[in-house]
Parts: C-alpha cells; structure tokens; sequence
C-alpha cells in the first residue's frame, strides 16, 4: 500500500502485534512452569491475544484517540486474556499455583502498556517535532462549534492535523462554493470540516458529491447525535463530535491486515499451483498463433489514482490502440488462442502478480483503462469512490453481470453502485463468495465473456 501524508505508517500496527506477542511469549516462558513451556500453549496465548485485540479493537488507536480510551482498552484485554488463560489452565491442567499465571499477565500487560504509550507518544510527537504524519483540513461554517474546533486544531499540533483554511459561508454562497472547491484542489486538501448550521441540505449535497468524486473525506459538526438520520460514524476530537458521513470498513487497520494476508495466501496459491505450469503452456501458444511479448501490461488507476501496470496474458494481435479502446465482441484483434482466454477468464490470471505485488486486491472494484477512468470520473457522479480502495482481478460488479464492455451509460452506473456498496460493506466472508461467485461464472460461461 502507498503512503499518504496524513496516515501513519503501514509497519506501525505490525509492529505493534509483533513486540507484544514477543512480550507475552516470552514471559510465559520466564514465569511459567515446565509443562505449560510448550509449543501448543505459546500457539494459543498467540491465538488468543490477536482475536481478543480484534475484538476489543485494541489496535484501533488513531490520533484523536484519548489516553483514557486506550486504558480501557488495555483493562478489557488484560481481564479478557486472563480468563481465556485460566480457562485454558482449568481444562488442560490441574494448575495450583494460580498467583504465577496472574504475575505473568499482569507484567505482560505492564510491558504492553508501556510500549504502547510510547509509540502513542512518539507519534505525537514526531508530527510537532518534524510535521510528519499530518492531514491538510479546512472549516466551512461559522459558531460556536467552528471556534472550538479551531482552537481544538491550533492548540493540539500533536494531533497532526494541519487548519489550512477556514471558510464563511456567506462568502462562498455567493459563487455557489466554487472558490472552496477549487482551493481544496490546488492545496491538496486531505479533509473538509462542514458546520450543519451553515449549510442547507441542498449544499451539504454538493459537499459529499465533491469530495466522493475527488477523493477527499467530509466531516461534520452536527448540532447532535441525532442530527442525520443515516448510519455514521460519530467520533469526538476532544469534547467535539465530529461526523464522518462515509464508513468504509476498509479503512480499519484490522481489516487491512485480514484483507492482505487472504491475498497473499490466495494468490500464491494461484501462482505455484496453477501459473507455474499453465503459463508456459500458453506461451508456447501465443508466440505460435501472432507475434509479440506472452503478457500485455496496461496502465490502470489504482488505490487514490494511483496509476500502476496491470498484467495480463496478451490475447490480441499487436495493435496501437490497445490502450485507447475496450475490445469489443467479434473483435478482429483477438488471436484464437486469446478468444478462449478471454472466454474464460484465463487472461486475467497474470493479475495475481499484481496482488501479491501489493497494487491490487483479489476483490475490488475492476481497475479501467487511465483514459477511460478520467472520462467516466467527468461523466458518472461518485465514479472517483471506487479508488479509496484497491482494485481488484473481480469484483461484486463483475458477478452481478457488470464485466468487460462497458455498452451504455447504465453499465457504467450500475458498477459503480456496486462498487460502492462494496466497500461500504466489505467483509472477508463477502470476498469468498465473490470468489466463489466469479468460478461459477467461468465455468458456466457469461454472455459478456469476450
């Protein structure tokens, strides 16, 4: 994944998991008697911690977080750890010294607690120290609330957000918020702050419309909780509620790290017990059937436009405008051996290459052509969405009968839909019947398979 100003490192959290389960790994062995000194017991505290951590969301720690929020983080997971231990004890063993096991998890979570601040503090640190690891922001409003959340920006460096702007509404109705959205553009603005008491509907509108189509995140300042009647995410940046209007599950370093290892595992997988014998098979075909290289690379749109090559197997005759137009159905360009890949599905298979490199996913919305992306983006509203993720070989889209040629305006739509409702509701259980889903199809045959 690429780094972006504004988010913290992706070896952050890693690191984290990796220094605590060594913590608590090696005080169990240190503390702990002879019998529990075993593979199978450092296996399940290993076990135990993660899914614990998972469930309390012990790593969700983002830097409006409070000192106090992560305390009790830390007293969830100790009470949770110690009873799936002594549970673990009362089943397996007949442990009479149980003054051992709370001394070991007690100095674990000692040390854990310690590192954790630390890292914590570090951070806050490093953004006022070397203004490293902020986001750029603007306010739209007047009030009460607008002050406060200035002060809350100007007097907190440490929470690594950057005020670059701050607007009245009044002025900027008098151009229909053209000014605002044109300064957000030219200053790579990472988000916006809307004050509700400022805004019409119709212009909060023109709000989410902007920043879904250019890949910029809008929060609220409501006047309650009760103000939208939608599902949001409602966090507080001191005593402030803010309001995030978008909840992509995506953006939760847990469901990053569960999303990635299934496409390592999956596209090794592909590539050692499938690609290492199929693609010379199919090379030798290829070079047979029309001169030119076995794999064709495209230049698609990735995570936050991003540009990067997407492989495939070459299933056309050379041509200059492979990168300009779709293939079409009966295309004279496709090559004999290409129809049938295409047919299949087969082309795509260089992709998980492209997976395992970290530039997409095994699910995601289907990364388009760089000249198509940048006509649609002008042409579909919401288009740009699709990018807070990464693209993927298929997609909900895809199954749902919304694959190759794009013939009219509703195609586009329709995907774009199902994109979105993808990644508002991404889980590893909808990513395995996708994938399911997409092997059906390919062996049953889509009509749009060419």
């Amino acid at each position: 994944m690429s780094s972006r100003t504004g988010r913290y490192s992706g070896y952050i959290r890693p690191f984290s998991y990796g220094i605590d389960l060594l913590i608590i790994n090696f005080l169990s062995y240190y503390f702990l008697p002879e019998p529990l000194n075993i593979f199978s017991y450092h296996l399940f505290i290993s076990i135990a911690w993660i899914l614990i951590a998972w469930n309390v969301a012990f790593y969700e720690v983002f830097r409006f977080t409070t000192e106090f929020q992560i305390l009790g983080k830390i007293v969830k997971q100790y009470v949770l750890f110690l009873i799936f231990n002594f549970a673990y004890l009362g089943y397996f063993y007949k442990f009479s010294e149980p003054s051992q096991m709370i001394k070991f998890i007690s100095l674990s979570l000692v040390l854990v607690t310690v590192e954790k601040f630390s890292v914590y503090y570090f951070l806050r640190r490093f953004r006022v120290t070397f203004g490293g690891n902020f986001r750029r922001v603007i306010i739209v409003g007047n009030g009460k609330q607008v002050d406060q959340l200035i002060h809350f920006f100007n007097d907190n460096p440490d929470y690594g957000y950057k005020l670059i702007h701050v607007f009245d509404t009044k002025e900027l109705k008098k151009n229909n918020f053209k000014s605002c959205f044109e300064y957000v553009t030219e200053n790579k603005i990472d988000e916006i702050y809307c004050s509700l008491n400022s805004l019409t509907n119709n212009e909060l509108n023109r709000f989410v419309n902007f920043t879904d189509n250019n890949l910029k995140k809008l929060k609220l300042l409501p006047d309650s909780k009760n103000v939208l009647s939608r599902n949001l995410i409602l966090d507080y940046y001191g005593y402030i509620p803010i309001v995030s209007l978008r909840n992509i599950p995506l953006d939760k370093r847990t469901s990053q790290i569960i999303k990635r290892t299934f496409d390592i595992v999956f596209s090794l997988f592909v590539i050692i017990g499938v690609l290492s014998w199929l693609t010379p098979v199919l090379a030798i075909w290829i070079k047979l059937e029309s001169k030119g290289p076995v794999f064709f690379k495209q230049k698609r749109n990735g995570l936050n436009y991003e540009e990067f090559y997407c492989y495939k197997f070459r299933s056309m005759r050379l041509n200059p405008i492979a990168d300009l137009e779709q293939v079409q159905k009966n295309d004279p360009r496709i090559t004999r051996i290409g129809a049938f890949m295409r047919k299949t599905s087969i082309d795509e298979l260089p992709q998980f290459f492209n997976v395992l490199l970290g530039d997409m996913s095994v699910v995601g919305p289907r990364p388009h052509m760089v000249s198509h992306t940048e006509m649609y983006a002008k042409r579909v509203d919401k288009f740009m969405v699709r990018h807070f993720i990464k693209p993927g070989i298929t997609g909900l889209a895809q199954t749902n009968g919304y694959r190759g040629e794009v013939e009219n305006e509703k195609d586009i739509i329709n995907r774009v839909k199902y994109d979105i409702f993808y990644l508002e509701n991404w889980s590893i259980l909808l990513d395995i019947k996708i994938i399911i889903m997409t092997i059906a199809n390919a062996v049953r045959g889509e009509e749009k398979a060419y």
